[in-house]
This record gives structure tokens, C-alpha cells and sequence, in this order.
């Protein structure tokens, strides 16, 4: 496959993987992991998928930066992003 995995992907793949889940379960599983996953996070706490990766929320300090389109300076708020870091087994 390639492009993008999407929640319908995944959520087909594991109808398809595990027979005895309907479409429409899988879906509901998928979101219910995804949201699971975005609560902690939005929590500050890190996740650890065995065997794939870890998430964390990192802190972004208050910066200078540019407007684009006059180029005049700014001053940017300090903000948050989430860090993807593969375990040892996934990592190419």
C-alpha cells in the first residue's frame, strides 16, 4: 500500500485480519485507540507502543520569528508538538 494509512484503512485491515469483528467494530476499535492515545497525550503523559515507538509532548519555548509577508518580526507563543520515536525493532 501506499500513501497515506488512514482510520478507514486501518480500521478495513483489521476487519479483514480478524474475521470474527464486523466493519463497523473495527472502526469503533480504531477510534476508540486513537482517542485513548490523544487523551493521554493532551495529558502531557508519553506512550509506549511496544515493539513500534514511543509519543511524547514536547515544549516549544516563546521565539522570534517572521512574517511572511512583510518580514517584519514577530514575537511566536510558546507551543506544544507531539515526537515520534521508533523502537529498536521497527527502526530501518
Amino acid at each position: 500500500m501506499r500513501g497515506w494509512m488512514i482510520k478507514a484503512h486501518l480500521a478495513q485491515i483489521v476487519h479483514e485480519t480478524h474475521g470474527g469483528i464486523s466493519q463497523r467494530e473495527a472502526k469503533d476499535l480504531v477510534e476508540t485507540i486513537i482517542d485513548l492515545l490523544k487523551n493521554r497525550l493532551t495529558q502531557g503523559e508519553s506512550v509506549k507502543l511496544s515493539g513500534f515507538g514511543s509519543l511524547r509532548v514536547m515544549n516549544r519555548k516563546s521565539r522570534v520569528g517572521r512574517n511572511p509577508r512583510d518580514g517584519s518580526r514577530i514575537q511566536l507563543a510558546p507551543s506544544k508538538y507531539v515526537v515520534f520515536r521508533p523502537s529498536r525493532t521497527l527502526q530501518f
